[in-house]
């Protein structure tokens, strides 16, 4: 039976054709091999998995090849070649610096670098992980490294060049290998399971792809495994299920309850998603990059971005158009809020459950305002503001849709309002965004609302601010919660426990701070008057922030001065020295 050999070592590339996602650097090497200009050392830099020790090996062979191809590959057949095939040739030594890192490995390596190579023109010394050598033994190196003998050729690989000291970096010359691309991984995937046999879906072998990284080797690896357990037929089914990945399918029925802002539904996938034994934080980062998926694919210039399917992303497109824009920055953005904050929250699963009934609140309906005021807080408008329209005069009637989120009750808190109070405007606008662009209800045109017992009665009712009256005591109170209510906001609690407001007005107050508390205040002062307003149920509520010197810090004295400060204010006190001939040391 013939033993079985892993996918990442039988199709390990031999030849710089065979090299998968790296066409730049191959060719760049090649034509240094053409024209006789090779260096002394090379430094091969990258992630884990992208060539850089099978691109120094295939190296090593070409420029020992007795009978090189016209473009510049190993002929495989000479006797360097075979010896290099069949692992016995001395014309290439490997060394692993992760457990070879210390002096008297790297004094080895230098006895041995006299040595000329028995075939050939040149012995190629391969130092993979050299990021991981001790600094005396890159010192001891460096010598050798700059001056070595004209048959002697080094190669450093590693996937941290930023652990390698300058002087190693200034004699080498730098090759950077780059990610390798989702599409290139597939090709090579299809390529393989066609030598195999095994039976493969396109979007199988892309789900591998993206969960190898960029990696070739993980790829093969992962490729592996999944073949092993779908009995030689890889199916998109089984390759989420053994690799533990979230269907595509969880994500966009999650986008369609983000739409219809349908809340209860939302929790319930994401409990769905619990219960398949999926990590909260797995879930909340691929929704954020399923997000940016949509948001990619919702213009046609950026569809190129997608690594994936042709098929899965004429899928994301089609979701993605029904979206605005900014609703996309809005939801990524609190998806990555929920990321960062997840490893200190407390309730993990609370923190996920928050951030998703956010993302459904986007798209809801705009809260109704009433004509006292008590409607509560704007939401946040994640749109660009509208022109003002102009207030259609008032003779003529409205339609009987005219105000469609006022009530019953503020039909008739409106009718009953004295005509006196239409000069207070209110400068609150109310916006939504759904998929057709944006709903906005600015309060300063005139409300007008139909009887529904008759047609024909108009009447017209402006929506004013709300006025209460209030004192010292109850503005200390509202300041004073609002630190309460706000623990988290700690430089600001702790600026405004240092001052007190004091009521200068009827509806203004002031408060004294220095010019480093100015600079706190500034950046708060809505926030601070929004909850100040609905607590104090007055919409005319001002603050005024007056900046007073600080007082000049204390001076401390000396002993010394202390005592001379004694003896000019008391005369005796010089008398009673002089007596007993006392001295200040």
């Amino acid at each position: 039976m013939e033993n079985y050999i892993v996918s990442a070592r039988k199709y390990r590339p031999s030849t710089f054709r065979n090299v998968v996602g790296q066409q730049a650097l191959t060719h760049t090497l090649k034509s240094a091999i053409d024209n006789s200009r090779l260096a002394h050392a090379y430094l091969f830099c990258g992630p884990r998995g992208v060539g850089k020790t099978s691109c120094a090996r295939i190296f090593a062979k070409t420029i020992n090849c007795l009978n090189p191809t016209p473009d510049h590959e190993a002929c495989n057949e000479c006797e360097s070649c075979r010896a290099f095939n069949e692992q016995h040739s001395y014309n290439i030594v490997e060394l692993d610096a992760a457990s070879n890192n210390s002096v008297d490995d790297m004094r080895t390596l230098i006895d041995q670098v006299r040595i000329p190579p028995p075939i050939g023109k040149y012995r190629v010394y391969i130092i993979d992980e050299v990021h991981m050598l001790s600094a005396a033994a890159f010192n001891a190196f460096l010598k050798t490294l700059e001056e070595p003998p004209a048959h002697a050729i080094f190669i450093l690989a590693t996937t941290e060049k930023h652990k390698i000291i300058p002087t190693i970096l200034s004699r080498c010359q730098i090759y950077d290998f780059a990610r390798i691309t989702t599409q290139d991984i597939v090709s090579q995937l299809q390529y393989i399971a066609e030598q195999e046999g095994i039976k493969t879906e396109n979007a199988a072998l892309n789900v591998i792809a993206q969960k190898a990284d960029g990696a070739m080797r993980d790829a093969l690896s992962i490729f592996d495994q999944v073949a092993a357990s779908s009995e030689g037929n890889i199916t998109y089914q089984n390759t989420i299920a053994n690799l533990n990945v979230l269907d595509h399918d969880y994500y966009f029925r999650l986008v369609e309850a983000f739409k219809k802002s349908d809340v209860p539904e939302a929790l319930l996938i994401y409990k769905d998603v619990r219960d398949h034994g999926f990590d909260s934080k797995f879930f909340i980062n691929g929704l954020a990059q399923h997000l940016r998926d949509l948001m990619v694919a919702y213009d046609p210039r950026t569809r190129c971005l997608l690594e994936m399917s042709d098929e899965l992303a004429d899928e994301f497109a089609k979701q993605a158009v029904s979206l605005n824009p900014r609703w996309y920055y809005a939801a990524m953005d609190i998806c990555n809020t929920c990321d960062l904050n997840y490893p200190t929250a407390s309730n993990k699963q609370f923190a996920v459950e928050l951030a998703l009934i956010k993302i459904c609140q986007l798209l809801a309906p705009a809260p109704a305002p009433t004509p006292g005021g008590g409607g509560g807080a704007p939401l946040r408008s994640i749109a660009q503001p509208a022109a003002p329209q102009p207030a259609a005069p008032q003779q003529q009637a409205a339609p009987q849709s005219a105000a469609p989120h006022a009530s019953a009750q503020g039909q008739a808190a409106a009718v009953n309002q004295p005509k006196s109070q239409a000069q207070q405007p209110e400068t609150a606008r109310y916006e939504s965004l759904d998929g057709g662009g944006v709903h906005r209800f600015n309060a300063k045109k005139t409300l007008r609302f139909e009887s529904t017992e008759n047609q024909t009665a108009v009447v017209d009712a402006p929506v004013q601010n709300r006025n209460a009256v209030f004192n010292q005591a109850m503005l200390t109170a509202a300041w004073n919660n609002f630190i309460r209510n706000h623990p988290h906001r700690r430089m600001l609690i702790s600026a405004m426990g240092m001052v007190q407001p004091t009521l200068v007005s009827a509806n203004a107050f002031e408060i004294c701070v220095s010019e480093v508390q100015k600079s706190i205040f500034d950046q708060d002062t809505t926030e601070i008057l929004t909850a100040l307003r609905n607590e104090l149920q007055n919409d005319y509520v001002g603050m005024n922030i007056r900046i007073v010197q600080t007082a000049p810090r204390p001076k401390y004295k000396t002993p010394r001065e202390i005592i001379e400060d004694i003896r000019t204010a008391y005369p005796a006190i010089e008398s009673l020295i002089n007596d007993f001939k006392l001295s200040m040391k």
